[in-house]
């Protein structure tokens, strides 16, 4: 890393860290079903707002979809080139969530000018261009403001075959449910703001939110995917909560099959909890069965760039994990979906 890159803490600069600055999930209700002129239905659109989807898709007539997303955030680390690569993988995770393979990029910069060096700004880009790279995109331009604080994020295309388009509410009753990230990424973060994070759990967190979600490309190709999602602010409830209610279905999660940094029941013991945990907590816990604080502190931890949640058909599972293994992933089901039962939680943890 360069003297500049090093010597601005980012992190002090923002009021909130990567997803966890999402806002709640039940005020991003209000705002969505606020009393809009509804906009006219255009049957070329696949996937819109409606859908709380990772992407919106349009239909391009030929047999294959745009995947058009966007996303971005106020730093979760300090150091300017990793806020940029971190930032970079968690937008175009969006597109590669949908089974889409990335395409272009374009930044989304806000930076307080007077406070933070320009040149600070440009190693951002240059973690973004480092990511952008990796994923086999090119990332073409952009668009910046003077802004009170540092945000980074990017806008992305991609591409994908209509029959193997992925979405987060078509899984099926039966599906078993698959993570390809462990959880606690957000305790990692406030064990950091709090000075308490050890460099160790440091190098395992940079590392789990610089990963690309490149393996959802892959799944596209597998009709044993009934559903896919990526797993950010909301934590894994969260999604699962969307995976679940625009299905139509309930889940069983088995917490002891969950995967998680093992270090975060350390932190956890040290109040590290995020923000962001409760306010996804009041948001839809009414909609969880009873849990443990501990299990709540895992499960609702808003994750930056999170992995993959995937659904995929009994029958398929064999496939699935093979295919996975293929790609550097050694996975294990941790709960499944299920008919709705009345009057029953719509998410279960046993």
């Amino acid at each position: 890393m360069s003297a500049i890159s090093t010597g601005y803490k980012l992190t002090q600069y923002s009021h909130g860290a990567g997803c966890g600055c999402k806002i709640s999930p039940a005020i991003l209700d209000k705002i969505l079903h606020s009393e809009l002129p509804a906009a006219l239905p255009d049957p070329r659109l696949l996937v819109g707002n409606d859908k709380r989807d990772d992407a919106a898709v349009l239909d391009l007539g030929n047999g294959n979809a745009l995947i058009s997303t966007t996303d971005f955030f106020m730093p979760i680390v300090d150091d300017a080139f990793d806020f940029g690569r971190i930032a970079s993988a968690n937008a175009i995770s969006d597109v590669y969530a949908m089974g889409g393979t990335p395409v272009l990029a374009i930044a989304i910069l806000g930076w307080p000018i007077n406070q933070v060096p320009a040149e600070v700004a440009g190693r951002v880009l240059e973690g973004a261009r480092a990511i952008c790279a990796e994923a086999g995109i090119i990332l073409a331009g952009g668009h910046s403001i003077d802004c009170p604080e540092p945000v980074f994020g990017l806008a992305v295309n991609g591409m994908v075959a209509i029959p193997q388009l992925k979405q987060n509410a078509t899984a099926t009753a039966g599906s078993r449910l698959y993570l390809t990230k462990a959880l606690g990424v957000g305790v990692l973060s406030t064990a950091q703001k709090k000075g308490l994070l050890q460099p160790e759990d440091a190098a395992i967190a940079l590392k789990s939110m610089t990963t690309l979600n490149k393996p959802g490309a892959v799944l596209s190709k597998l009709d044993s995917v009934t559903a896919m999602t990526d797993v950010t602010g909301f934590g894994l409830l969260g999604h699962l909560v969307e995976m679940s209610a625009g299905s139509g279905l309930s889940a069983v999660i088995d917490f002891d099959k969950v995967p998680v940094i093992p270090s975060v029941y350390t932190y956890l013991e040290q109040g590290c909890i995020p923000g962001g945990t409760n306010r996804n907590w009041a948001s839809y816990g009414h909609r969880i069965g009873p849990v443990t604080e501990l299990q709540k502190h895992i499960l609702a931890d808003p994750q930056t760039s999170g992995g993959l949640l995937v659904a995929v058909t009994p029958e398929g599972c064999a496939e699935f994990e093979a295919v996975m293994l293929e790609q550097g992933y050694a996975l294990q089901p941790l709960g499944y979906l299920q008919e709705q039962q009345p009057g029953a939680a719509l998410i279960t943890v046993a």
